[in-house]
């Protein structure tokens, strides 16, 4: 695997970070391989998203924010069992903050994000998105009408690492439309067989009728 690419990131985009650290602090995320040392003996399924399944699919690296770890939100108390007291949950719904421990053992939002630290004085390591389920299904955070079973979202790479697969990672950049976002889909988008490509075709088409990466998957 070569050297990585660049994070490309607009004068605005990095003006919202460092508004970002002033307020919640720095990040030092942890890589797969760090993540895989988290969540070694949690019996639960687990799978790592963003920007990092993307990496893994096509095995073009490029730098990362942050690393994204995704649960069933029906396993976040024992995600919550497993780590203890070795690390700080915080329960983040739209910038609102929230202990995720035994005084508040519930998240605020089940589909928004938990951060993981060391704590107060340590840098964030992992955001975990985790996806609510139906019934133990996966179930998408943009259309809930798309429930599916974990093994057809996920794959397993040869590290026996589990990752979202890449068109499904990508169902979700759609909605946020960044540059990287512009290259995950341009590295992974040939790699695709026809029956993943026209599945994102059709989220995009049906989530975003007027999206920019239609014309690309026309």
């Amino acid at each position: 695997m070569g050297e990585r690419e660049p994070l490309h990131r607009t004068a605005e985009e990095v003006a919202e970070d460092e508004e970002f650290f002033r307020w919640y602090g720095r990040w030092a995320p942890l890589d797969p391989a760090g993540v895989v040392e988290l969540m070694a003996g949690f019996e639960r399924p687990w799978w790592i998203v963003g920007g990092w399944s993307i990496e893994a699919y096509t095995g073009r690296p490029r730098e990362h924010e942050d690393v994204d770890v995704s649960i069933l939100g029906c396993d976040l108390g024992a995600f919550r069992a497993h780590v203890g007291a070795d690390w700080n949950l915080w329960s983040n719904h739209g910038g609102t903050l929230r202990p995720f421990n035994d005084r508040h053992p519930e998240v605020l939002d089940v589909g928004s994000q938990v951060w993981i630290r060391r704590s107060a004085s340590d840098p964030w390591v992992v955001d975990m998105v985790p996806t609510p389920d139906r019934d133990g299904l996966w179930t998408s955070k943009r259309d809930p009408d798309i429930v599916l079973p974990l093994d057809d979202v996920t794959w397993v790479a040869g590290d026996g690492v589990r990752y979202q697969r890449p068109e499904v990672t990508l169902h979700y950049k759609a909605a946020l439309h960044r540059p990287k976002d512009d290259r995950d889909l341009a590295v992974t988008w040939p790699l695709l067989d026809p029956q993943a490509q026209a599945w994102l075709a059709d989220v995009v088409r049906r989530l975003h009728p007027d999206h920019p990466w239609l014309g690309l998957m026309a």
